[in-house]
């Protein structure tokens, strides 16, 4: 009974240690979200940081049109890391889904 609590317990280190490593390599993950044909970019980091914004000079002329497209290229490079995070954590949890309340970086 002892060895079966001390290799649980080696398990249960070993996978946090995955978890902090994984979590460390979303925190460094990059990922553009576009918008309009790729004419705004958005590049945001795996902690939802905004990294860069690129515009293309075709719509620099309409404001209101930026706007829109900034806010559909920020949505889907957040989409793009929630899809990253979730990819990256699922190779830990073995495909099961995580606990209630357990949130990513």
């Amino acid at each position: 009974m002892k060895g079966n609590i001390g290799q649980l317990m080696q398990q249960a280190q070993k996978m946090q240690e995955n978890l902090k490593q994984a979590q460390q390599e979303l925190a460094d993950l990059e990922v553009t979200g576009q918008a309009g044909g790729g004419l705004v970019e958005v590049t945001m980091s795996g902690r939802h940081e905004v990294r860069r914004v690129r515009i293309d000079e075709s719509v620099a002329d309409d404001r209101e049109m930026i706007e829109d497209l900034v806010a559909a290229a920020v949505n889907d490079a957040v989409n793009r890391v929630q899809e990253a995070s979730q990819e990256k954590m699922s190779g830990l949890t073995g495909g099961l889904p995580l606990p209630p309340g357990f949130t990513l970086p």
